[in-house]
This record gives structure tokens, C-alpha cells and sequence, in this order.
């Protein structure tokens, strides 16, 4: 499950007092929309059998401070944000490899509490994100495999790679601050290297986001954002079939913006860490728990989240449970 709304930051602010706090509180919403795209993603390369479907719906509540240069008026920032993620997966055949292609359609509401100045306020938004598409294959060690001969092969060393396509189809005004949709294209080219040691798997993954310019800003200027790098690892436990528990942590640095060519100070430099745990419930069934906090953060988001994931899976041809 990949979420991928980007932090939008503030050019000037104009007029009185009233519309500084009104706009600083949409840009600390906006920057709280960063923890969304940094998600904690075990076994994201884990190798499975071809002909498989997977659908489910996924949510997540995350609260918590947002940080800003310590030059700008904002001071005590709480943000608490939903997210509900309706997604669908595919498996197959690539080139003789294993591969998948997923989609996710995510849906947001949230409030952002905080003191610009001496003056409390506060703003609420809702409505749908950017939809994002997201393919993966297995480049080392993950041949494409049937179900039956998925189930009986050895879990061996698995190098993958993937890309992210996220599309502007979100909710977008640019006589408005702050949209759920970035009116942008972004893309996210990644590698993951996947580790078994006995009941155990050791996970690596290196990434960059790549953002296209939002020509239609607020107030029709224009917005750039340099790339975000992103590194993840995992420490994976695996019990039984479909039972698993992992301890996850993530950093990522850059995403420097501009407006109308001048340069913002919002370097990100931020980390997280957290924990997941994969139940099955019935056969082709099963519930992914995860919570996850901020340890680190230069500006932007620093969040504490708790999530929940439902997935169903059924195969093209009647064959054995996949070991997902």
C-alpha cells in the first residue's frame, strides 16, 4: 500500500494578521501531508506466485507536531490526519520474472491546531488524493513461478526493482492554498534487496522521488521541488504461513522547493521507525497491523501513526495458498 502526497510550503505571505494565520495553518496541513509519503513498507519486494489478485482497503490516523524553520512565527502545530486506501494488486509473468502491478485511490481528512504569532488557529480538510500506480519485478532470485511450483521452491536472495507513477487526479483549486491533489506528476524509481536467513529475512530498499513543476500554484506561481532520496530497512520474522512481524525504519533527505524562482529553506532531513504485524483470518483473508513515529526531523511532519490494512486474495486457477 503506497500513499504519495507531497509537502507543499509557503512562498510570501500578504495582508494582515488574520490571513497570516490562516494561510500558516494550510501550509502546516500541507506539511503534515509528507508523513503520507514515506510509508513503512516490509516485504514490499517479497516474491509471489503469478495469476494472483489481491484487494483490500487500508487506513491510517496519524498525529503529532510539525516542524518549520524556527525563524517563521509558527509555534506549538499539532496535526491529526485520516487516510483510507482502497487498493488492488496483480501478479505475473514478465520476461520470465516475477512482477506486479497495483493501483491505489486514496481518500483524506484531517485538522491542523497551532499558534501563528500569539493567535491560535485552526483548518480542516477532506477529499481524494493523487491516484497512484505502482510496478515491481523481481531482477534476481524471484523467477515467474505458478502457484504449485511457488509453493514447494527454496526462499533464496531477491533483488527487485520497481517504479512509482503517482498522477494528478486529486482534488485540485489553485485559487486554494492547500488541495489533497499536487497538480503534479511525481515518480519514484526503486531497488529492493530481500535477505533470508533461516525464519528470518533481511530487507533493503533505495529510492528517489522525482517531481514534475506545479505550473498552476496558488496565485499562478510556480512551484518546483528538487528530489526526495529515501532508504528503508527491514528486520523481518516469519512464524508460519502468512504470519509475519517486522521492525521498519526509514530516512529520506532533500525536497527543497521554489517559487517563482525563489529558493524556500525547507531541506528535509527526517527519520522514522516502526513496527508491522501480517495475520491471516481465514483462508484467503488477512489483517496487516503497523504503527510508526517519527524519531527525526529537520522541517516538516513528525508523526506518530497507527494502521490497518484488510486484504483478500483469490488465484486465476485453483492452486495453493501463496506465500505472501
Amino acid at each position: 500500500m503506497r500513499i504519495h502526497i507531497t509537502p507543499r510550503w509557503p512562498g510570501c505571505i500578504r495582508a494582515g494578521a488574520a490571513r497570516v494565520g490562516t494561510v500558516a495553518l494550510l501550509l502546516v496541513l500541507a506539511a503534515a501531508h509528507a508523513a503520507w509519503a514515506q510509508q513503512l513498507e516490509p516485504r514490499a519486494y517479497s516474491a509471489s506466485p503469478t495469476g494472483v489478485n489481491f484487494v483490500g482497503m487500508g487506513y491510517t490516523y496519524s498525529t503529532g507536531d510539525v516542524l518549520f524553520d524556527p525563524t517563521l512565527p509558527f509555534s506549538d502545530v499539532r496535526a491529526q490526519l485520516n487516510i483510507a486506501v482502497p487498493f488492488c494488486v496483480r501478479t505475473f509473468g514478465l520476461f520470465g520474472r516475477a512482477a506486479s502491478a497495483g493501483l491505489t485511490t486514496p481518500v483524506a481528512w484531517g485538522s491542523v491546531e497551532g499558534n501563528v504569532a500569539e493567535e491560535r488557529r485552526r483548518v480542516e480538510r477532506s477529499g481524494f488524493g493523487d491516484v497512484s500506480m505502482r510496478l515491481a519485478v523481481n531482477l534476481v532470485g524471484g523467477p515467474a513461478l505458478s502457484p504449485r511450483e511457488f509453493a514447494t521452491r527454496k526462499p533464496a536472495t531477491t533483488l527487485g526493482a520497481s517504479l512509482v507513477v503517482t498522477l494528478p487526479t486529486g482534488q485540485y483549486d489553485s485559487s486554494k492554498l492547500i488541495n489533497l491533489g499536487t497538480n503534479r506528476w511525481a515518480f519514484k524509481p526503486e531497488v529492493g534487496l530481500s535477505h533470508p536467513w533461516r525464519r528470518w529475512w533481511l530487507e533493503a530498499y533505495a529510492g528517489v522521488w522525482l517531481f514534475t513543476t506545479n505550473d498552476d500554484f496558488f496565485g499562478g506561481q510556480v512551484r518546483k521541488q528538487e528530489p526526495i532520496g529515501v532508504v528503508q530497512g527491514h528486520v523481518v520474522r516469519a512464524f508460519k504461513t502468512r504470519v509475519w512481524a517486522a521492525f521498519d525504519a526509514t530516512y529520506y533527505y532533500g525536497g527543497e522547493t521554489t517559487l517563482d524562482g525563489v529558493h524556500k529553506t525547507d531541506l528535509q532531513s527526517n527519520s522514522r521507525a516502526g513496527v508491522t504485524l501480517a495475520l491471516p483470518v481465514m483462508r484467503s483473508h488477512s489483517v496487516k497491523l503497523g504503527y510508526a513515529r517519527g524519531v527525526t526531523a529537520r522541517t516538516g511532519s513528525k508523526l506518530e501513526t497507527v494502521a490497518v490494512a484488510w486484504q483478500y486474495f483469490w488465484f486465476h486457477r485453483e492452486a495453493a495458498p501463496a506465500g505472501r
